[in-house]
């Protein structure tokens, strides 16, 4: 279709893959003075490649995605002004597959995952430090080593405040902090890198009140501090630490302080369950997402089940059943992908099973039969 064909020279996303070339063009791109970083990349550090189990799960929900012109236009908006990008829609509208869409298109990656629940906090993202885990292991040397002093655990702290006074530092006896550090999927995706990271930051909308302004320092610094390590860093300035893709896969941190070269790609998705302040909006480019039409929804069916609507009119009878369903409550494209996968499957195929089947995978998510 006309739509599919649609190519501007300034996009770096084209949500059809293959996208080497493209994604070259996204590192040597100059940023807004405002939004140019300058952290350093640890050189024996490597993030994920595009290769393995991770890249797999990533690639293969992404390159189902089929984005319109005016998705295409705000996603390089953001990718251009490296700005986080907040999706908004009904829920099954394919707000989260874009982050991985974005992902596999320019061979970014896996993507980093960070689903929000009323219970998230800041740090939560950044990192993860298992003080109780360090003051146990502590204690246990103590019982080995007579004489020797436990590791002092520092009390939680917000992880944008100013390292505290000197307390009790490590002794030789006592275990490293850094066993017990690990960075979170925001902490991850801020690592100074010559590339960008995805970050999926999933149904924000449902976080405390206070979270989306605790985000607002770190999208503008680009980075962030480690207080327990910022209280180290006189005996011990750098301390190599996991990251949320592997524990194992160790990063150092200078001075406890974690700050990104490239600003990563972060999609932030909502389902309109509350409001968001005017200052973290205005550090948005919002984006939202209308179900999709006949014409879409032939399009997504095809590329992710390899099927022509027009082949047939039991397919045609399902796209116009899902279309005419999603008009007393939503419905989520995968029923409608469902609902053929059956079909083709043999399934469900007696026409006196028609309404039946049409309630059991195209059951509404909203609305008096939901």
């Amino acid at each position: 279709m006309e739509a599919e064909a649609v190519v501007k020279d300034w996009w770096l996303y084209h949500g059809t893959g293959e996208g080497a070339d493209r994604r070259a063009r996204l590192e040597a791109g100059f940023p807004p003075p405002w939004r140019d970083f300058t952290g350093a990349p640890d050189p024996g550090y490597a993030p994920p490649a595009c290769t393995g189990a991770a890249w797999e799960r990533t690639w293969r929900r992404g390159e189902g995605y089929v984005p319109d012109e005016p998705e295409k236009d705000v996603v390089n908006t953001a990718l251009h002004l490296r700005r986080p990008l907040l999706v908004t829609g009904k829920p099954g509208v394919g707000k989260s597959t874009l982050a991985y869409s974005i992902a596999s298109d320019l061979n970014l990656g896996p993507v980093l995952h960070w689903p929000i629940t009323s219970r998230t906090v800041l740090r939560d993202g950044l990192y993860l430090y298992d003080a109780i885990g360090r003051l146990q292991e502590a204690g246990l040397e103590q019982l080995r080593t007579p004489g020797a002093h436990p590791a002092a655990v520092a009390p939680a702290t917000s992880p944008l405040a100013e390292p505290a006074a000197a307390p009790p530092q490590d002794t030789p006896s006592a275990p490293s902090i850094s066993r017990y550090l690990r960075l979170g999927p925001l902490g991850t995706a801020l690592l100074p890198q010559d590339r960008p990271r995805v970050l999926l930051v999933d149904e924000i909308d449902k976080s405390d009140i206070d979270l989306p302004g605790d985000l607002l320092t770190v999208f503008e610094d680009g980075g962030f501090l480690i207080p327990e390590l910022a209280r180290l860093a006189q005996e011990d300035p750098t301390v190599a630490i996991g990251t949320d893709d592997d524990p194992d896969a160790v990063v150092r941190i200078t001075q406890g302080r974690v700050q990104c070269r490239y600003f990563p790609i972060v999609v932030l998705t909502s389902n309109g369950e509350r409001d968001f302040p005017p200052a973290f909006l205005r550090r948005c480019v919002r984006l939202h997402l209308e179900p999709p039409g006949p014409d879409k929804l032939a399009r997504i069916v095809r590329r992710r089940l390899g099927v022509d609507i027009d082949s047939g009119e039991e397919y045609q009878d399902l796209v116009q059943a899902f279309l005419d369903r999603g008009e007393d409550g939503d419905l989520a494209t995968d029923q409608l992908l469902n609902a053929i996968q059956l079909r083709l499957a043999g399934a469900w195929s007696a026409p006196a099973d028609r309404e039946r089947f049409l309630a059991t995978v195209m059951q509404h998510l909203t609305g008096p039969t939901a």
